[in-house]
């Protein structure tokens, strides 16, 4: 089949600047294009080409502020079998109109189907004229299916995941010598390390661990709070919040450590330098692609019970679940578990590590991906041919 993505208009592919989708779509596009004619489009980069082909995947780049009619202009001069269009329906109706023989795969990866961000009519319509619409978690799929009336098989859940040959467990002999190497350059060597990967906002909540560190610097005076992550993906430039997370931070000394952006390459090695990572989450989050990062490096994770990321995090079973996730002792206490009971923390370390092996690798995603792109090519086929879609 002749496939194309779409990715959104906010950062390029492949992911130079970081962004969940772009790191999904870095790991699904190798195996998707052994088997199919692939082709990406993005925003462009100066560090990349306009056009260029890297192993069998064509990619066209264009400028941000005319990325949609540029797209559109250029689905006009191709014929394609699947078009896959990353978190954008409103810009699905637009393609759908320049490519109308074309199966639509709409992937969905955060509420894009609020009031707040489409009408109800554009919305509709990019339902109705996706072929089938992918979500990376049952939350994301019931604010869709809560609001809309749609086929009970048009959405289907396709959960994230990494490639697993860029993460080595820390209970390994390699992860060891790389956790030993990262702990020496950021000058932690002999503490217990917290660590936080994300963005710099106040929906991912890192202000509420660094004020909790006086709790846990009480159990714990050997603690260090690191925080991985910078205002948006490559930008280490400051704003009210950060300058806030500074203020709060200043007391604490080297205590706490801010990186800055850390290219996605590094954080692989990043994850192993940590004893527990905590994702701190205070919006109804997707489900958050750190959590599979972090089982893959096989480190105790923390998180919150907000939007997906209770879907593959469970309680003592692979990590450790805050519901009160706006208080400060319950991310206290539970950073005190972890670094109090290191056995069962292992242990649910080892289950997730194997959840990862077993369910999250990049190779399942494609497996799923190629599975209902041969479903949507199939399902326009029959409506081409007069033949209903269920039969």
């Amino acid at each position: 089949m002749k496939i194309v993505f779409i990715c959104t208009e906010k950062l390029p592919s492949p992911a130079v600047k970081g962004g969940a989708i772009q790191l999904m779509i870095d790991g699904v596009a190798p195996i998707i294009s052994k088997k199919h004619q692939l082709t990406i489009f993005s925003i462009k980069d100066y560090s990349l080409a306009l056009r260029e082909k890297r192993s069998n995947i064509e990619y066209i780049r264009f400028p941000k502020e005319t990325y949609e009619e540029n797209i559109a202009n250029e689905l006009t001069k191709h014929t394609f079998d699947v078009i896959h269009v990353f978190n954008r329906p409103a810009n699905l109706v637009k393609y759908k109109e320049a490519s109308p023989a074309s199966a639509f795969v709409l992937s969905v990866h955060n509420d894009m189907f609020s009031p707040l961000r489409i009408t109800k009519e554009l919305a509709e319509q990019a339902i109705q004229q996706s072929t089938i619409i992918t979500t990376v978690s049952e939350y994301i799929k019931h604010t869709i299916t809560g609001r809309y009336e749609l086929a009970s098989d048009k959405v289907e859940v396709v959960y994230s995941g990494i490639d697993l040959g860029k993460y080595v467990p820390v209970w390994s002999e390699e992860g060891q010598k790389i956790r030993e190497s990262m702990r020496k350059e950021l000058d932690v060597a002999n503490k217990k390390v917290i660590l936080f990967i994300g963005r710099l906002s106040k929906t991912k909540g890192p202000h509420l661990l660094i004020q909790c560190m006086n709790q846990v610097l009480a159990r714990h005076p050997d603690a260090v709070l690191v925080i991985v992550g910078g205002k948006w993906f490559s930008d280490n430039s400051s704003n009210d919040y950060v300058e806030r997370l500074h203020h709060l931070a200043k007391p604490y000394g080297k205590k706490i450590i801010f990186t800055n952006y850390i290219p996605a390459e590094k954080i692989p090695d990043i994850f192993l330098l940590s004893d527990v990572f905590v994702c701190s989450s205070q919006w109804h989050e997707p489900l958050a692609r750190v959590h599979y990062e972090a089982m893959a490096a096989g480190v105790p994770i923390i998180t919150t019970n907000r939007g997906g990321n209770s879907e593959v995090i469970h309680h003592m079973k692979n990590g450790f679940v805050i519901d009160d996730y706006q208080n400060i002792h319950a991310f206290s206490e539970a950073i005190h578990f972890m670094l109090s009971h290191p056995e069962k923390a292992l242990q649910m370390a080892k289950n997730g590590r194997n959840d990862v092996e077993k369910h999250f690798q990049f190779t399942h995603v494609a497996a799923r991906l190629e599975a209902i792109y041969t479903k949507a090519y199939n399902i326009v086929q029959k409506i081409k041919t007069g033949v209903s879609p269920k039969e």
